[in-house]
């Protein structure tokens, strides 16, 4: 059996695509009861976070399992299985063991070091094991990995490279500045009472807010979370419960308003955070307009609309048109737009006649191109109207548009849900920030690295490799035991026979005997068992098991007995928490 992962994150989809395959508790649920039921998996985990999927399983056939874990994925997400396949990555065996540890050490999180993760993980780990999904491998892939994160936490400063995603996303909502300043005084608003949204509220509370309302739709918890940040050591921080139907009421009061719910549909809509902004401000919110130039009237526009001559060569024959040619760029002919453009009411109705009375030396006219009167009938229109607006609109590359300063937020919203929780019109209103999952992608790809994530790497390479080999003694083991356990079978026969042969050998002899025997046997295999251990935890020795079995003609059903019982042990005693 191999271990395979087949996911989606931040890193492979858009958050449109991650936001409609998630998961909920109960689809996570059936999702491995339904992978341990498939085929080519023998146990199953899964990972999900709020920027992550990803299905964990051991098993026989690689591209069997690839193809059953897309599909489990594609059906349980609801996302169609051609459309979800160019967002799924694999990894397999060591591969996919230097996937999770890179993950548990915050590596492959939107915010780098971030620590919320091994929750995350422990919170998976315990779910398969609750449901019996969980095996020796799976057990002991994700305990490793919980150790390993806690490692690169404890012995590196990969905290001084991230911060949670609820620190980031407050350092958005204050564009940059101080959140210790920003957020001094400020009232806010958590809707959701989970793991998430508890972490938001300690954070904001630490942070130094005046007020925090909690909302959830179980007012119970909402009651617990505002209990222990009133009862807070460390803040002073006035925290009250309310129901989930109280929230838009405070909304309005709120300053900052936080949500990272389970809800499949929108819990803040743009009407609610538009009405909030509102009831702040006494205007409605409405999307900052483009600040540009007065509206030309219709007869200006009309005639900047209207398709002009196109440019050709100037020639000799222009010489008497009345326009002065040495204003004219070169290359341009006295038709051409670069002639008329910008010039004088009394001029252009000069060159009109000029035109129309056909004093221009004639010129073949070219396919497609309008003859002299349609230049003359153009001219007139244009001297028209630069006679009623003083101008002739110029056909030239548009000026650049200023833009009206958006003004200063006046509610602050940070959407850690996925799905999301907040409207994404609501980017669109003036007078309120959201920052969302989708923002905080962004934001994130172009923060800096520390130093500190190469020696949280190597120490991942070498925990990879210590696993691999850990993993790969562990399958020879069953042989082993096999082995140990033919030769005490033989010992007692042998030691039964000479019973019989000698029927007044006295219980201390037959037990010196006994033992000596068992020594000479235990002798002759420790060399060869210690050293099968050794060759089978390096690269490439999975084979010494089968050369073991092979040599001294192991039954392959004792064997297997052996596994068996090894895994019933091991999901018994890795039940309790991490």
């Amino acid at each position: 059996m191999s271990l395979l992962v087949v996911g989606l994150s931040h890193r492979s989809a858009p958050v449109s695509v991650l936001e409609r395959a998630s998961l909920n508790a109960d689809a996570q649920l059936k999702l491995l009861q339904d992978t341990v039921a498939a085929e080519p998996a023998a146990e199953a985990a899964v990972l999900a976070t709020c920027n992550r999927i990803e299905l964990y399983a051991d098993v026989d056939k690689f591209h069997a399992g690839v193809a059953e874990l897309s599909t489990l994925l594609a059906q349980h997400s609801g996302v169609g299985l051609e459309e979800l396949t160019p967002h799924l990555y694999v990894h397999y065996e060591d591969r996919a063991v230097h996937h999770l540890f890179s993950v548990a050490c915050g590596l492959d999180s939107m915010v780098v070091g971030e620590g919320q993760i091994l929750g995350q993980i422990k919170d998976s780990l315990a779910r398969a094991q609750d449901l019996h999904t969980a095996g020796r491998l799976l057990n002991d892939l994700f305990q490793q990995a919980l150790r390993v994160g806690k490692r690169a936490h404890s012995e590196t400063g990969i905290d001084r490279a991230g911060q949670s995603l609820v620190t980031f996303g407050l350092e958005q909502l204050s564009a940059g500045a101080d959140v210790q300043r920003w957020a001094r005084g400020k009232k806010a608003l958590v809707i959701g009472a989970g793991s998430m949204s508890s972490l938001a509220a300690a954070t904001l509370a630490r942070s130094g807010v005046a007020e925090i309302v909690v909302a959830n739709r179980t007012f119970e918890r909402a009651e617990r979370l505002a209990q222990i940040l009133s009862e807070g050591d460390d803040t002073d921080v006035l925290a009250r419960a309310v129901p989930m139907d109280s929230v838009p009421v405070e909304l309005t009061r709120a300053d900052v308003a936080v949500s990272c719910t389970g809800a499949t549909g929108l819990v803040l809509t743009a009407d609610d955070v538009a009405a909030a902004v509102e009831g702040r401000t006494g205007a409605p919110p409405v999307e900052p307009a483009a600040a540009g130039r007065p509206a030309e009237d219709t007869a200006v526009r009309a005639a900047a609309e209207t398709p002009l001559p196109g440019a050709g060569a100037a020639t000799a024959g222009d010489e008497n048109c009345p326009l002065d040619l040495s204003a004219v760029p070169s290359g341009f002919s006295v038709m051409g737009e670069a002639a008329v453009a910008g010039m004088d009411a009394a001029t252009l109705e000069q060159h009109g006649a000029w035109a129309a009375g056909g004093t221009a030396v004639d010129r073949p006219r070219e396919t497609g191109r309008p003859g002299l009167e349609a230049d003359a009938e153009l001219i007139g229109a244009l001297a028209a109207t630069a006679t009623r607006v003083g101008r002739v609109p110029e056909r030239r590359r548009p000026e650049p548009v200023a833009e009206v300063p958006r003004p200063e937020p006046v509610l602050f919203v940070l959407d850690l849900a996925m799905p999301r929780d907040v409207d994404a019109a609501v980017h669109r209103l003036a007078g309120a920030r959201l920052v969302d999952i989708e923002s905080l992608a962004d934001a994130s790809a172009d923060a800096p690295m520390a130093a500190d994530v190469d020696m949280v790497r190597r120490i991942v390479a070498d925990e990879v490799a210590a696993f691999g080999a850990a993993q790969r003694a562990a399958r020879i083991t069953p042989t082993v035991v096999a082995l140990r356990s033919m030769a005490a079978e033989v010992v007692a026969g042998e030691i039964a026979r000479l019973e019989g042969r000698l029927p007044g050998l006295d219980d201390k002899h037959r037990a010196e005997i006994t033992q000596t025997v068992k020594r000479v046997v235990d002798k002759l295999l420790h060399a060869p068992t210690v050293r099968v251990k050794q060759l089978a935890a390096e690269p490439g020795g999975a084979g010494y098991a089968d050369a073991l079995r092979t040599l001294f003609d192991l039954d392959q059903e004792t064997v297997a007995s052996v596994s068996r019982a090894g895994n019933s042990t091991t999901t018994e005693k890795n039940r309790g928490p991490a």
